[in-house]
């Protein structure tokens, strides 16, 4: 798989990540509302660290720098 996410967008994705889970898990926890928001922390957390996001490929979105390994 090719990564196409870079460190500063990883961060990003992991801060978020944590912030909809925590709203997700304990504010709207057993609402419609909160299951969104926790299945949207898992993807988030899930690409940050597999450092690839399947959306960018799509469409043609890159942010990992080149030098990166």
């Amino acid at each position: 798989m090719f990564n196409n996410v870079g460190t500063v967008d990883r961060i990003i994705r992991l801060l978020l990540a944590t912030a909809f889970a925590y709203f997700g898990l304990i504010i709207y926890s057993g609402s419609a509302l909160g299951i969104g928001l926790t299945i949207a922390a898992a993807v988030l957390a899930i690409t940050a660290l597999a450092g690839s996001c399947m959306l960018y490929g799509l469409l043609g979105i890159n942010t990992r720098n080149p030098q990166q390994n």
